[in-house]
């Protein structure tokens, strides 16, 4: 593949703005890369129909179907269930799908774990994350109504979001990109989380390119 046009396999759990982000600085050329694939947790996500306008193949994966009949107390099936998961999640993107440059995780709502992790770092396939919060603060889901309402009570007084290297440890991975916003006292969830988006568009492009054009100075 010519330099320009790094592999990238987007991983997405539903609406897709940041996808969508991907989708058009790939076409402008503002991404020296092309996505060659979209996987999606959920059936429903709409970007799905996105990568679709965008030309782009898709692969549901779901967590459910390895759930499926297991009941929630039984923890040590669903454990396997869910090792299962992210084994065949590695397996469908190194041996199907055919390995990538780079996956970004825009909207992943799910915990990618070591089943997952080490065979991509044994292929060495970076994996990017973008999380709602700043390096160190309010890991793992729900993070913009957390810092929202830390900011309000006077807790923290910015937020924001970041890039980071996927790691073991739940958003705690090395940043790349870190974009932070001042609180605004009295300012709504809605206005927040808004504020928060418009900068995670800016910052999963600058993250994507950050990457690729380290993989080609690599090759130089």
């Amino acid at each position: 593949m010519p330099e320009n046009k790094r592999s990238i396999i987007v991983l997405i759990s539903g609406n897709g703005t940041n996808l969508q982000a991907l989708i058009d600085n790939c076409k402008s050329g503002k991404i020296p890369g092309k996505i060659t694939h979209v996987i999606s947790s959920s059936a429903k996500a709409y970007g799905l129909e996105r990568a679709s306008k965008a030309d782009i193949p898709t692969t549901v994966h779901r967590l459910y179907t390895y759930y499926k009949g297991i009941p929630r107390e039984d923890k040590k099936n669903r454990a396997k269930a869910r090792a299962k998961f992210d084994k065949d999640l590695s397996t469908l993107i190194l041996n199907k799908l055919g390995k990538p440059d780079l996956i970004v995780c825009a909207g992943w709502m799910l915990i990618l774990s070591s089943e997952f992790l080490k065979p991509m770092e044994a292929a060495d396939v970076p994996i990017i994350n973008l999380h709602p919060a700043l390096p160190g603060a309010f890991e793992g889901t729900h993070a913009i109504e957390r810092s929202w309402d830390a900011g309000q009570k006077g807790i923290v007084n910015k937020g924001g979001c970041m890039i980071h290297y996927v790691i073991e440890q739940v958003d705690r991975g090395k940043p790349l990109i870190v974009k932070e916003i001042p609180v605004i006292k009295g300012e709504t969830v809605d206005d927040f989380e808004a504020r928060i988006h418009a900068q995670e568009h800016v910052a999963i492009v600058e993250g994507t390119v950050e990457v690729l054009e380290g993989l080609n100075a690599q090759e130089k």
